[in-house]
């Protein structure tokens, strides 16, 4: 784990207060990391359109049942 020290403005101080106060953080740190957590999650590229509609024509085509992976690798070849 990293160790840093800094300053964050007033504003930020106090929005970092409100986290904590409305998650019951019991530190400032478990407040930064929450808020760094969800804007991890926001940092997912979005996905094209085109992208989504291919995925959805695969996801209608028949499949090929198999109960595990040895009878997969016959039915391929493999």
């Amino acid at each position: 784990m990293v160790k840093a020290t800094f300053e964050i403005p007033e504003k930020e101080n106090r929005i970092l207060n409100i986290v904590k106060g409305q998650h019951g953080f019991k530190t400032k740190e478990q407040a930064f990391i929450f808020v760094v957590q969800e804007y991890e999650q926001n940092l997912e590229p979005e996905i094209r359109p085109e992208f989504i509609i291919e995925m959805k024509r695969i996801g209608k085509e028949k499949g090929i049942p198999f109960k595990d992976i040895e009878e997969l690798r016959k039915l391929t070849g493999e």
